[in-house]
């Protein structure tokens, strides 16, 4: 099966990510953590802090896609990752969120952003996630009540995914870019497997 990379192609109008969506099966596979008062104590800042942490793209994680009869695995290198990382907040695009990848939602915000830099020392090992160097991680701040109580609460949606606009890089990957794309997958099942 071929191995597509998705990259920024800087010639086109149209580029980057321009949402983010909160679902239930998100195709990179990493669950975010839904904060409240239980999990971080906050001198009664709040009763609920209403925050959607999680990775919103992890760097060379084959992600399995189907074009009709098609089939194929997409993936983003680090590179790319930051530059669309950067590309989403200078476009302004914080407050842009949508339902699984259908409905536009109000009252969702990308309040932080920052790439994974450390193995050990990264704010996302505080709260359990063990993502790769150069992931783009991000927390969503919750303001629409509806969505909080049926969707977060409820467990309806347990990722982001991201929607935006990508050229593909080649049809067929290097040899050595495939091999690390394995090589990730591979990390990431036994990952799994010794988590339980």
């Amino acid at each position: 099966m071929k191995i597509v990379e998705l990259i920024l192609d800087e010639s086109q109008e149209m580029m980057g990510i321009d949402a983010i969506s909160i679902v239930e099966s998100p195709a990179i596979q990493e669950d975010f953590v839904a904060l409240n008062s239980e999990e971080i104590k906050l001198a009664e800042v709040s009763k609920e802090k209403k925050i959607l942490m999680g990775a919103l793209l992890v760097p060379n994680k084959p992600i399995y896609r189907k074009n009709g009869d098609d089939e194929y695995y997409i993936y983003f290198s680090k590179d790319t990752i930051a530059k669309a990382s950067q590309l989403y907040l200078k476009n302004g695009y914080q407050g842009n969120s949508t339902l699984e990848h259908a409905s536009a939602l109000q009252g969702l915000t990308l309040v932080e952003s920052w790439l994974v830099e450390d193995e050990v020392n990264d704010k996302s090992r505080k709260y359990g996630m063990n993502v790769p160097v150069g992931t783009w991680m991000g927390a969503v701040k919750v303001d629409n009540d509806e969505i909080w109580e049926k969707y977060v609460k409820g467990n309806l949606v347990k990722g982001f995914s991201i929607e935006g606009y990508f050229a593909d890089k080649m049809d067929s990957p290097k040899e050595e870019d495939m091999e690390e794309v394995e090589a990730s997958q591979l990390l990431s099942a036994i990952e799994k497997i010794v988590r339980g």
